[in-house]
Parts: structure tokens; sequence; C-alpha cells
């Protein structure tokens, strides 16, 4: 018999595949379409198991999705853009560009040993000028309609090197510079936006879509949408000058004592008193120095420092003293908010802090009217509360929000939790901005004929980070395009979540100089049917591509609003001691030394054996071994039936895993191997549409051991030659190369790959048997295991084509059939 040898077999069909362009999908082909797609990598230089993790299961459900008459678009590409790479070219003295390109090719190589379904020719890199024109093109069509602006906003920065900051490169507890260890603080800089809370209520509708309810879950919280009123506070002894808040309770707001402004609120060193300067930059530094996360912490003491002034409360004229408070954030709301400490905890907690008034204004059934022990959030009775008192605090919600809006004080008005998304960067390694700052005609984009702005190739890297884009006289220094002076580049560029957001689009026609895409073929691929990929780019990736599909569709790019109709968010493999992968806890796996002795089938095969995909699991180096015995068990099957043409003579090796093992069952003339293949089929088919990838392969592995146990008599019989064919069938989309080399020896039509997916009988497929005794003349001849519910007529068809008791008749004429159903059917002979 000829031997498996995984790595010799796959290297053979993956340059064949690759030959004959077997994996192209054709535009416009009549039949159904399909685009699959799975999140890119970022060329970090080596394949993970981890990618593999995400990738394999993904090409086995867009293999079955070919082989069920789909015309399938399973593309791939390179997230090539971010900082490891400007690292790399500061530590090594490698310019981004090579260490990206190098590790591409090196990726290139470990993908395509994966044996996946990949339409390499519409290969998208996006640090190449041809991909990233576009993200520049996008950024025009935004900027001409109103949704990038430029405005100030806080980044981390270190006052020591002078440069901004990376979130990854600020480390420890005490946010230090990981460079030079220089303490971090926030600084205000002009940076560029993209308007996403324009589209903030279409982001909150999913209709339409199938996407996992974590996913919505976590999207609706990070928009988070509140209904309230955003209303004016003036401040005492400065005429003109005010501040807006917005609350949810507008029955609230005679309880008001205080008002707090974000430490970085431009009002704030306007409003700050000279007896108070000193405390007030103090606190403003200590502020400057956290995160957002931190700032917002609920296990974090709040406090603040008042200011010296007052706000005026608009409703009874009351003043209150103004604080600033880490805990309020500029680019969260106004960046301002009223006190109210009777009917917010963490007000109260305030107040009681700097003993501040509590007067309560939404009274709670039965209150005695004494001070409250905490906070009271529910409705009540207004009280204290000048001519609304008596109100119910829902009626006086709406009686106050009706007065604030007659007199202009206030509005109603949706808020949300999302701000606008940043999308500058301090750094070379991302796409150029293309704006022009002229000192005569201001901020001028970048027309449209000269794109791309391209990066220099030249830059100079320098050890502090600082981007070499504003150090480049050739690349900062450029001429107005409309006063044709001398004029600045923008020496930003874009957050690379960019390009991801659009670049499913580029797949459709990568190579297009004219267009982002050719609308024709867009017309025929998109949507995405299928997406795959991590939960953890619920709130960043999965909301940006949403909202640049909503921004197309505006343009007129597009007929439809969502961008992937579908999603499925795989978990994560861990190393073999259960935790997270890390090269510090050397619990690493590298997939080459497995494919490279075991095959790329086996860790595939493995990969989706391990667990249901969604929940992730723990590496284990034995179980991967029993994988590849079953896989060898399927060789060996195949081979031994295919090749010789006889029966074998059973299998008397012991192997530890073989999967579940199957109902023990006497072997019959054929029905139950008929029943068990259209039972596999059935149960494949399901689990591959539900990405059940685990209980599908368990399915098989108890198939095996089936056909195993009745492979002396039914081999070489028609059922036999249907469950071999079908089992080759079955594991193609999942152990691509053993499918082929075994339908191959075969004597089967290549490629395994270009068949349809086997169909099931539902009657035979129904998975309760029962035994049927077989008598003649009252003497039980044979057993045969039989689909419950079989008619009668079926019945006594069975017994008289069964073997044995043709034997037994001798001959002899039939006087009766006598069936007791379900259980006997008895031939009486004359």
């Amino acid at each position: 018999m000829k031997r498996y040898d995984a790595v010799t077999l796959e290297a053979k069909w993956q340059t064949r595949w690759e030959k004959d362009r077997l994996h192209e999908a054709r535009d416009f082909d009549p039949r159904p379409k399909f685009y699959f797609l799975t999140m890119y990598p970022y060329p970090s230089g080596d394949l993970h198991i981890g990618h593999w993790y995400a990738m394999a299961p993904s090409d086995a459900a867009a293999r079955w999705r070919r082989m069920q008459g789909n015309n399938v678009l399973f593309p791939i590409g390179f997230d090539a853009f971010g900082l490891p790479a400007e690292n790399a070219a500061i530590q090594h003295g490698i310019h981004p560009y090579k260490w990206t390109m190098d590790n591409i090719a090196r990726m290139r190589r470990q993908l395509r040993s994966m044996g996946a379904m990949w339409e390499w020719s519409r290969e998208v890199v996006t640090c190449d000028p041809e991909y990233y024109v576009w993200n520049q093109w996008f950024f025009l069509k935004m900027y001409n309609r109103g949704l990038a602006y430029r405005a100030l906003a806080p980044v981390d920065w270190c006052p020591k090197d002078h440069t901004t900051l990376a979130r990854e490169q600020v480390v420890g507890e005490e946010r230090v510079c990981e460079r030079c260890g220089t303490p971090v603080i926030k600084k205000n800089l002009e940076q560029w936006f993209l308007k996403i809370t324009a589209y903030a209520d279409e982001l909150l509708d999913f209709s339409g879509i199938e996407w996992p309810d974590r996913v919505r879950t976590l999207q609706e919280n990070w928009i988070g949408k509140s209904l309230g009123v955003e209303f004016e506070l003036k401040v005492q002894g400065h005429p003109g000058v005010s501040f807006r808040v917005f609350t949810t309770r507008p029955d609230t707001v005679y309880g008001m004592t205080f008002a707090v402004l974000a430490p970085e609120h431009p009002l704030v060193d306007q409003l700050t008193t000279p007896d108070r300067r000193a405390d007030v930059e103090a606190y403003k530094f200590k502020a400057a120095r956290q995160s957002d996360i931190e700032r917002l912490s609920t296990e974090k003491e709040r406090d603040g420092v008042p200011i010296g002034a007052f706000a005026i409360n608009p409703m009874n004229g009351e003043h209150a003293p103004i604080f600033i408070a880490d805990y309020v954030l500029l680019t969260y709301g106004t960046g301002a908010i009223q006190g109210v400490p009777a009917h917010d905890a963490r007000d109260l907690d305030f107040a009681r802090k700097y003993q501040l008034p509590i007067p309560v204004v939404v009274a709670p059934p039965g209150w005695d009217g004494r001070p409250l022990a905490e906070a009271y959030l529910g409705e009540g009775t207004m009280v204290n509360s000048g001519p609304f008192t008596g109100l119910s605090s829902r009626e006086g919600w709406e009686r106050i929000a009706d007065y604030m809006e007659q007199r202009g004080i206030g509005q109603r008005k949706a808020s949300y939790r999302l701000h606008d998304w940043l999308i500058s960067r301090q750094r070379y390694w991302g796409t150029p901005i293309p704006i022009i700052y002229c000192s005569h005609c201001g901020t001028v984009p970048v027309p449209e004929s000269d794109l791309p702005v391209r990066l220099p190739e030249d830059a100079e890297f320098l050890p502090t980070g600082e981007s070499p884009l504003k150090l480049h006289e050739g690349f900062r220094r450029t001429r107005c395009p409309q006063c044709g002076g001398q004029a600045e580049r923008e020496t930003d560029t874009m957050d690379t979540f960019i390009d991801s957001s659009w670049y499913q689009y580029r797949y459709v026609s990568p190579h297009d100089t004219q267009r982002p895409f050719d609308p024709e073929v867009g017309r025929y691929w998109l949507p995405v049917d299928q997406y795959t990929g991590g939960v953890e780019h619920a709130v960043m990736h999965l909301l940006y591509t949403r909202f640049w599909t909503k921004v197309m569709r505006d343009l007129g790019m597009v007929g439809f609003g969502e961008p992937m109709l579908r999603l499925f968010n795989q978990g994560v493999i861990l190393g073999e001691d259960g935790e997270k992968m890390s090269k510090s806890r050397g619990n690493v796996v590298n997939p080459d030394a497995y494919v490279n002795s075991v095959g790329a089938d086996t860790v595939r095969a493995y990969l989706m054996f391990i667990g249901p995909w969604e929940g992730g699991g723990p590496w284990n180096s034995r179980g991967i071994e029993g994988v590849h015995r079953f896989l060898q068990r399927v060789w060996n099957l195949v081979h031994d039936t295919t090749e010789t043409g006889k029966r074998g003579n059973g299998e008397t090796r012991k192997h530890k895993a073989r999967g579940p093992q199957p109902e023990t069952r006497q072997s019959n003339d054929g029905h139950e191997l008929q029943h068990w293949t259209h039972k596999t089929i059935k149960k494949v088919t399901e689990d591959l549409e539900g990405f059940h990838f685990n209980t599908a392969i368990a399915a098989l592995m108890e198939f095996v051991n089936y056909m195993y146990k009745v492979k002396d008599e039914q081999a070489g019989a028609t059922p036999w030659r249907e469950a071999v064919r079908s089992l080759v069938l079955l594991l193609a989309p999942m152990t691509p190369h053993i499918a082929e080399e075994l339908w191959a020896s075969m004597g089967e039509s290549y490629s395994v790959h270009q068949q349809g997916w086997p169909s099931y009988d539902a009657t035979l497929a129904r998975a309760e048997l029962v035994t049927l005794v077989l008598q003649v003349d009252g003497k039980v001849r044979d057993r045969i295991q039989v689909p419950s519910g079989l008619t009668d007529a079926k019945a006594k068809e069975m017994a008289l084509d069964n073997e044995k008791v043709r034997r037994f008749m001798d001959g002899r004429q039939v006087a009766d059939i006598v069936v007791v159903p379900g259980r006997l059917v008895n031939v009486v002979t004359k």
C-alpha cells in the first residue's frame, strides 16, 4: 500500500492548484455568488498558530460553499501599515517598506502552506500607493462633505523627546515613555477627525444583518445613546461667557449645587481666579498623566479642585461653584457636567468630599423630609423645584424641557458616548493626509489629480520616535495648489484602521487605477456574504467599516448600507498551559514545524477538532497526534479498498484516538451502511453550515470507525463505494490535500474541489434503526437493521431479497408472509 506522505503530496497539490488557477473566482459567473472574507493579517513576520486558527476553518467553510454550487470569492491581503515597522526602522535601521515587504514575502509562503483557496491574483497590500491613493481619495470626498475636519485633541506626549506617543509606547502604571522612561503627559494638538457621530443613529440599527449579539451589544454600548436636554450655564461675573451641559434628568436641575469642567476645557484658564491658579495647574498636570481609562475607572475616588468661578443655575438663579475633575473628559459630551448630588451616586460622593449642599428635588415614595442615605435615582414627586414642585418626576421631565426650549435656555437632544474618529497619527508609516497649509489660502485639499501624496523613501528615523515627515524638507515644503505660493504639507498620517475600513471593496478589482473599485464588478460581488474574525475588533474595525460603507452609500458608490451580511467570531487558541501564547511564557506554537512533519491537513483538522470554534481552547500536542492517526486510518481505508479491489482483512493495529465509537450492530446487506453514510452527510452538512467543525470531524471519525467494522463484508459493494466516495467529499473542505490525493487514487475526475457536495436521503439518514428478525417457516435465519417506520410492503421486499432467506427457502414457493411491524418477517413456504 502507498504510504501516506503528507508533506510531499501537499506540496504536489498546492503546485497543481496554483498552476491550474483552481481557486480563482470569475466575475459575472452565472452561479450564485458568495463573497467569503476573513480578516487579513498584519505582516508581523511569521504566521503563528492564531492565524491558522482564524483562517483554516474559514477556508473550510469557503470550500464547502463552493462545493454547494456557489461562485466563491475568498481573497487575501495584508494590513501593512503600522507602528512595528517604524520601530524596526528606529531600532535596526531597516526601512519600514523593506521590513514590511520582507515579512509579507515570508508570510505568503506560510499562507500557501495552509492549502487555503486564497485568490492571490486579488491580493491587496495597504502600504502600496496603488492602495493608499484611495484612502486619500476617500478623505477628500469626506472633507468636501464636511465629514473630515480639524480640531484640538489631546495626545500622549513625551516632554523629553518632544514627540507624540502611540498607546503601546506608554508603559506601566506610572505611564512613562517606553524609550526614555520620562513620565508621559497629555497635550492638545490640532488633529484630523472623521465625523462618525453623524451616523450614530444608523449605526445602532442592525436590521438586515446577522451579527452576533455580543458584537451588537458592544457597539450599542460604545455608541451609548442617551436622550436628555443640553442647556447653557452662564458664569457669574463673566458677561457673555457660558458653557453647556447635558443631562438625562432635567427633572433634577433644581438640585444642582456644583458644576465640573474637564481639566482640558478651554474655559478653565480664563475662569480660574489668581488665588486658585497654583492648585488648578497642579491638578491639570496630574490629570494629564492619566489615561482616559484610568480617569473613568469606577474604582477610582472622585476628586477635583474649585477654580474660583461660579455657574448660574438658569432655573432658580442660584450660584454653584465650578470645579475641574479628571472624571470629566473633554472628548465626551460637552466636556462639562452639572452636579446633582441627591440623585447621582458619583455626584453624591463628590459633594460629601467637598462638603457641598445635597438638596433633594425628587422625593422617593414615603420620603420623610430627612437627608437621603444614598442617591435616589428613581422616579418620584418633585420637591424644592419652584413652580414644578408637586409634579411627578416623569411629567416634570417634560415640563422643564419645554420651559428650557421656550426660553432658549436649552433643547432636547440625543447625546452619544461615541465621539468622532480621531485619525491623525504623528507617524511616518501610514497614509499621508492630503492637506496643504498655505499662509494666504488657509487649509487646502490636495487636488485629486495630484494623488497619491507618496511617503518619501529617504526618510530619516530618529531614536526619539519623532515623525520623519516633520523633518523631511522635500516632503513638507510644497506649493499651494490654489495660489502657487510657498506652503506646507500636513505631516500627520492616517490611523491604520482607515485601511481596513474598506479593503473588502478593493478586492473586487484590486488593480483599478481609475477608482477604488469597478462598480459593475462591485454590483456582482458586494456586499460580503460572510465575514469571520475576532470579537476584539467589535468597536473599532467592525464599527468603522460600517460607518465607511454608509458614507460610500451616500456618495453613490454602493446601493446598500452594511458591509457584511453575516459575521462569525472565532475564539482564541491558547498555549498548551492554557494561557495566552506569548514568547515570554515560552508557550508559542510554531505551525511550520508541524506542517513540515505531519502536514497542513493534520494541523487544519486538529484546530477544527479542538473544540467549538467560537470558544477557542488550549493547544495539545498529543491531540494533534491523534488527528494525524485518524487521517492515516482514512488513507489506509480508502487505499485498501480501491487499490486492491479486494476485501481487506480488517484492521488489527490498535490506535488510541479513533474518535467516538459507533453503535455496535450486526452487519447486513448494505442498508445499515447506507444509513451511516446518509446520516453522516446530513450531520457534516448541518455542522459546516453552523461552523461546528469539531462535531463535523467527530462524526467523520465515527463513520470511519464503523466502516472499518464492516469493511470485510461490504468492500466492493455499491453501498461501500458510495460510502468511500462520500467520505472523501466530506473531508475535502477541511483536509483538502489528502482528499484530492484519495480522489485521484479512486480514479475520479480532477478536482475533488470542483465536485458537488454529496446529498442525503432524509429517510436513510433518520437516526433510529430497529432490528428486523427474518424467519423462514418460523425459524430465525437473519437479523438486519432497518429504518424505524418501515412499511410492511418494504419489509416483505427486503425479506425476500435477503440472501440467507432465499437460501433457506430452498426453491420452495411462498405460501404467506407474516409481518410484525418493526420486529419480524416470517416467510411461510408451501
